[in-house]
């Protein structure tokens, strides 16, 4: 894992974020490497192009991001190929690291992409510089406090956010009572949440966001504001 400010930053101190550990018992090396082979052979999954679609239509040139547990980083190399500036990947699992400088590499933006390491921003958001876009994608379904996540994150952005969640519906919450038993019952303390939408639209305004975009399906919805 590099520490030299381009493709990964170290820890502050010795210990990740609280909590981080649980992330890495469902994200990990072997997600990461089923991620990062599924972009090279195939690209952006459909909520991932709906995404950068959405941001490339309010101006993605010359724009720094701040991509909140942003896996690999294949939204953010996207958004880099299409004229953004830089990025910043925060990131609690530690197994995506080396899959990510793999496709840094590759890509040729060595220098233009710094990733952060076990920084909860939701915690600490003053650890985290300013950023002109902020991506949460299939994040805020992984994080228990949704309110201080999406403020937090929201309180980071100069001008657009983005977000997507998976939809309020009795399948899907079916779905995720299943998952998490099975959770525990193999002895992992990862949860998944689905919150209520309204809810996190208005965090989103209360913190000087307006919906500009929404697209809804049976797999994620996806929210992108931008400052009022």
């Amino acid at each position: 894992m590099r520490s030299d400010g381009l493709h990964t930053d170290a820890m502050d101190d010795c210990c990740a974020a609280p909590g981080a550990e649980r992330y890495e018992e469902v994200f990990d090396d072997r997600f990461a490497r089923k991620t990062a082979r599924r972009y090279r052979r195939k690209g952006l999954t459909l909520p991932e192009r709906r995404i950068v679609s959405f941001l490339s239509s309010t101006g993605v040139h010359d724009a720094t991001v701040l991509e909140v547990g942003g896996g690999v980083g294949e939204i953010q190399l996207e958004l880099l190929a299409r004229g953004a500036a830089r990025t910043v990947n925060l990131e609690l699992s530690g197994a995506y690291e080396a899959e990510a400088s793999r496709l840094i590499d590759e890509a040729g933006v060595t220098g233009r992409i710094r990733r952060l390491l076990g920084i909860d921003l939701a915690a600490t958001p003053g650890r985290v510089d300013v950023a002109d876009i902020v991506v949460l994608h299939r994040v805020v379904c992984c994080y228990p406090d949704v309110e201080h996540l999406l403020g937090a994150a929201a309180d980071r952005a100069r001008h657009t956010i983005v977000f997507s969640h998976p939809p309020r519906t009795l399948a899907r919450r079916a779905v995720l009572v299943v998952g998490n038993l099975m959770l525990r019952l193999s002895r992992k303390t990862y949860r998944g949440f689905i919150h209520e939408p309204g809810a996190m639209i208005d965090t989103l305004r209360r913190h000087g966001f307006e919906p500009r975009y929404r697209h809804s399906d049976r797999s994620w919805c996806i929210v992108g504001a931008v400052r009022a």
